[in-house]
């Protein structure tokens, strides 16, 4: 990518007060932080000193931007020597500090000429927002039409992933009609708007007849006899299925903590009415829901995930297998532009099923 020149000086200008002026008493030399990156894949100083300069700016790739990021959103980058510190190692306050870093490089770095494409953001109405009913032996007593506190909510399932949506949906469309409805209550007109999906097919009659529709979709949510929390992802593709399965971590008392669960993310046609959308936002577990959910709605991640999307998948449709991190019960919103985060993409016409 060649940048117009402007917008390359401002880049390089960047890159060098971050080097020069983010840690001045180190006086980090070009050299040093060559070094540093070659850890993961070699560069000369001379490449380094092309992307600083304020001149003759080279264009850095976006992994190289990406590098920048992670090295200057720490500063245990420098303890024994400048070196790079791997995304998964990174703490929390520390990932955020790199996301914003890389946002504000690759702004830098891509031209923006089109209007922003925002996922939830729809021309026309209405909007259904489809969540899975809690099973009767899962509900609080406040589930009950009978019980003087009666709550509505306490009968829908992902309550999170939920409130999350619809807050989202509302603000993004002010002027349009968004309803949540549980599957017993959908009728004909709530499955030919922009529907979006949350929860799982296991409590789900209509998530489950959506899929029975999406026949070219590979990716599919089963039970699975070494599970018993929930329903595991399947991909099929030439080599055979491959499974999906969380991860767990054991604890000291016996028991198991859930420490990165899967999350889909589709955006696909309607199949009921095609001049309409269907967004899939679904979990092995409820964190892996809201994380699906969050990958478009946290104002950390999403836009970053949002040009994403744009630029890997012109045409807005596709699914996504993720990772979503666990940390002290809380997910982490998954971020896109982070191969890791990504274990299997599908787009229409993609044959085979091959991760990313």
């Amino acid at each position: 990518m060649v940048l117009e020149s402007g917008r390359a000086v401002r880049l390089a200008r960047e890159l060098r007060e971050l080097r020069e002026s983010l840690w001045p008493e180190e006086e980090l030399t070009q050299a040093q932080l060559a070094k540093a990156f070659s850890g993961e894949s070699k560069v000369a100083p001379a490449t380094l000193s092309s992307w600083e300069s304020l001149t003759n700016p080279k264009t850095p790739p976006q992994a190289r931007l990406s590098a920048y990021a992670r090295f200057f959103a720490t500063r245990r980058s420098l303890d024994g020597g400048p070196h790079l510190i791997p995304e998964s190692k990174l703490q929390p306050d520390e990932l955020e500090r790199f996301r914003q870093l890389e946002e504000r490089l690759l702004a830098l770095l891509h031209v923006e000429d089109a209007q922003e494409r925002r996922t939830f953001a729809f021309d026309d109405g209405p909007v259904t927002i489809m969540c899975p009913e809690t099973p009767p032996d899962a509900r609080s007593p406040l589930a009950s039409g009978s019980d003087p506190n009666f709550t509505k909510l306490q009968q829908y399932s992902d309550q999170d992933a939920l409130i999350e949506m619809f807050g989202h949906v509302r603000a993004e469309n002010p002027t349009l009609e968004v309803h949540y409805r549980l599957p017993a209550e959908a009728r004909a007109d709530d499955v030919s708007a922009h529907v979006i999906l949350i929860g799982g097919i296991g409590w789900s009659r209509v998530t489950r007849r959506f899929q029975v529709n999406l026949g070219q979709l590979p990716i599919k949510q089963v039970e699975h006899e070494q599970l018993d929390t929930g329903e595991i992802f399947t991909v099929a593709g030439p080599e055979g299925e491959k499974l999906f399965f969380p991860e767990w971590e054991d604890l000291p008392d016996g028991k198991r903590e859930l420490i990165e669960d899967v999350a889909l993310l589709a955006r696909l046609r309607n199949p009921f009415n095609i001049s309409r959308t269907l967004t899939i936002c679904n979990g092995i577990h409820s964190r892996g829901v809201l994380g699906a959910v969050r990958c478009l709605t946290d104002v950390s991640v999403r836009e970053a995930n949002e040009k994403f999307l744009a630029e890997r998948f012109p045409e807005m449709e596709y699914a996504l297998l993720l990772r979503v991190p666990v940390v002290a019960g809380e997910s982490i919103s998954p971020y896109l532009p982070n191969a890791h985060t990504r274990l299997f993409e599908w787009w229409p016409g993609k044959n085979g099923a091959s991760d990313t």
